[in-house]
């Protein structure tokens, strides 16, 4: 067991899952601490940076990896845990975008409004504090929200030889932008080539759910992962495991599919856990579940299917265990 420390130069930066020559090699149960940097390269620092003038695409959302997984092969599942995610400076960006987000049109839902002003906030980060603090840009209000980070983007390279920007979300992880991706979160990816190659970045310092303007608050992070392969045990979808949860993750457009895909899942792996016949899982899914949104704003929508597992009926351990194994290799989330 290792602890490998990578900060990427600019140029070392990612912007597609595949396609890309892995930066490091990593074992089972090591730690990897990895440098992240925000969507926006870092670029943006003000309000004056506006982002379609000082990024440029498909330059953004970049990630630091990826990492070749020793001995992870097609059919296993590679679980990450979240120990610490960081944030590496004392404030984040957000903005608005002519033609991004939920409630403006898109090139995908074409109207003939005006597009949105294009605009920038910057919020002050006090970690001692746990606070992030709005500025209204045309009023002088400020309030503290809740500190809450969070990984916008990880995942592992998808199959068939694809390059998947990383903007994307789908089966292989990608730009989920959940903020169940927090510290203390095992994240369950199933493997698509030799190696996995993960990557990760897009921190949050936070994120309402559905990323209503296509941006949380951006910024760049110190995040400390640990990883495990689980060997041929296959994983076709993202899944989440806290102490308290499991989720299932679906990603696709329209959002009723993204829905239907989690919940799904969702039925499988409880009956899987619990030995209940499929309609019994179903009906306690219906009635038992959360449907958390993670964006609708990029290429495929995410939701997640959450079920408590106190009200399962005397549930194995998902994986054999392994979130509460690398739970307490990490010490609980710092």
């Amino acid at each position: 067991m290792d602890t490998i420390t990578y900060r990427p130069a600019r140029d070392e930066l990612a912007y597609t899952f595949g396609g890309r020559m892995p930066v490091a090699h990593v074992r089972s149960g090591d730690v990897l601490r990895v440098h992240t940097e925000d969507c926006f390269g870092g670029l943006v620092r003000g309000p004056a940076d506006l982002p379609s003038q000082v990024c440029r695409m498909p330059y953004l959302n970049p990630v630091s990896g990826p990492f070749f997984v020793e001995d992870a092969e097609p059919g296993d599942t590679l679980a990450v845990h979240l120990a610490s995610i960081v944030p590496a400076r004392d404030w984040g960006v957000s903005s608005t975008f002519p033609h991004f987000g939920a409630l403006t049109s898109t090139s995908h839902t074409a109207t003939l409004q005006p597009p949105l002003e294009e605009r920038v906030w910057v919020y002050d980060i006090d970690q001692r504090a746990g606070t992030v603090r709005f500025h209204a840009t045309e009023t002088d209000h400020t309030v503290d929200l809740p500190l809450a980070p969070m990984i916008g983007t990880i995942g592992v390279a998808p199959g068939g030889f694809e390059a998947r920007s990383t903007i994307v979300p789908d089966s292989h992880g990608g730009n989920l932008d959940t903020p169940e991706l927090r510290a203390g979160t095992t994240l369950y990816l199933g493997v698509n080539v030799h190696g996995a190659m993960l990557a990760l970045g897009d921190g949050h310092a936070r994120q309402g759910e559905g990323e209503a303007c296509g941006v949380g608050v951006e910024i760049a992070t110190t995040t400390t992962l640990i990883i495990e392969v689980i060997k041929g045990v296959p994983t076709v979808w993202p899944r989440l495991e806290t102490d308290t949860s499991i989720m299932s993750v679906g990603c696709a457009r329209p959002l009723e599919d993204a829905y239907r895909i989690a919940h799904c899942d969702m039925v499988g792996w409880v009956g899987d856990l619990t030995g209940l016949e499929q309609l019994d899982a179903y009906q306690l899914v219906s009635q038992a579940g959360r449907a958390p949104i993670g964006n609708v704003c990029d290429p495929n929508y995410t939701l997640l299917a959450a079920v408590d597992k106190l009200l399962l009926p005397q549930p194995q351990a998902a994986y054999g265990g392994m979130h509460a194994r690398l739970r307490q290799h990490a010490g609980g989330p710092r």
